[in-house]
């Protein structure tokens, strides 16, 4: 197959006891294409993972690799490989045997497994490492086994469950940056679970944000966040101060808003007396006007966290104490709990959502 998804997901429906898990997924995956997987726990995102890998079959829909029906197939007839959280190396075999054990499950000769081992190892940066054992290593370094061992069978898709999870922060963001390195590098497709916003920012050019066996959203990483397309989607994938509100009337090419806060006017469409929500993110919320903003109200200050280059504040509005304003502010700015202060935004980086 040319020119179409590397894997189709069509109407991917599962359930667990009676409860469904996924509930008519549908999704394509390209080749060459990272894609993260992003959700709460009990979003389904793990048991999709699964179903593409062949270690559960769906209730219900098909899956499809390069246009063949794999639905069916158990995960060693598939093009895929799969890294685990655990990383699931086998502690009595060296690092070269645990890279080439896939291999020598299909029968490679001895001489040319070892060559192509020694190639993974070398393309992950542990080639001295091929005769240790997994305890030798550090936990980032049995994470760059485990990828080795994936990768060197050459599958379409390499799925990825949660493989940075047990990686202390600063690890976990060097093997970021590492994983997407190395993607760009071999080409094959990723498609990489997560409950971690940030991880998925640095690492998706296709990020499918899920909730409760459905898609709230899926797009570049960079559409996703500026644009979010669900009231889910703006609250998961980073965090978003909310405004409830209620279309009051529509003009040429804008609307009016009657938000908790006041009237807001907004270049989007809209039909008058439908409920809407506008969602405004951290960096566009201001202490002072800006050009084109408008005022937020009066707030008071009920946190400050320091977060190096800039300070995260939350406040409560003075017109709806249910309206929680959260902003990211510079370091250097002057505010400390309990200040009272007027909040502003500008209505172009409002994004308008249907509630």
């Amino acid at each position: 197959m040319t020119g179409g998804p590397l894997v189709e997901i069509r109407k991917v429906s599962h359930a667990f006891g009676g409860h469904r898990v996924l509930d008519e997924i549908s999704l394509n995956i390209e080749p060459g294409s990272y894609t993260v997987l992003l959700g709460p726990s009990g979003s389904g995102k793990t048991t999709l993972l699964s179903i593409i890998g062949g270690f559960l079959h769906p209730d219900e829909g098909s899956i499809l690799i390069r246009g063949g029906d794999v639905t069916n197939a158990p995960p060693a007839r598939r093009p895929t490989a799969t890294v685990f959280q655990d990383y699931a190396l086998f502690p009595h075999l060296t690092v070269g045997n645990n890279v080439g054990f896939g291999l020598r499950m299909r029968g490679m000769p001895r001489a040319r497994r070892m060559a192509r081992v020694r190639e993974a190892l070398a393309m992950v940066g542990l080639a001295d490492a091929i005769g240790k054992r997994p305890h030798q290593l550090s936990g980032g370094q049995r994470q760059r086994v485990a990828l080795a061992r994936a990768l060197v069978v050459e599958p379409a898709v390499l799925l990825l469950d949660e493989p940075l999870g047990a990686l202390d922060l600063k690890l976990r963001r060097q093997m970021q940056d590492e994983l997407k390195a190395l993607q760009k590098r071999v080409g094959t497709a990723f498609i990489h679970v997560t409950h971690d916003q940030e991880e998925a920012m640095a690492l998706a050019d296709h990020c499918v944000v899920m909730n409760n066996g459905h898609i709230e959203d899926q797009g570049p990483a960079e559409r996703v966040y500026a644009r979010p397309a669900s009231r889910f989607s703006a609250t998961f994938m980073g965090e978003s101060t909310l405004l409830s509100g209620r279309v009051l009337d529509l003009g040429m090419d804008e609307i009016r808003v009657d938000t908790q806060v006041g009237l807001v006017s907004l270049a989007a469409a809209g039909e008058p007396g439908f409920d809407v929500s506008l969602a405004i993110r951290p960096e566009h919320i201001t202490l002072g006007p800006q050009a084109g903003s408008v005022s937020l109200g009066e707030a008071t200050v009920t946190d400050v966290v320091f977060q190096g280059s800039f300070k995260r504040v939350a406040a409560t509005s003075a017109k709806d104490p249910e309206v929680a304003f959260i902003a990211k502010l510079r370091s250097s700015q002057p505010v400390t709990v309990g200040d009272s202060v007027e909040l502003f935004a500008s209505p172009a980086d409002m994004v308008l959502l249907s509630r």
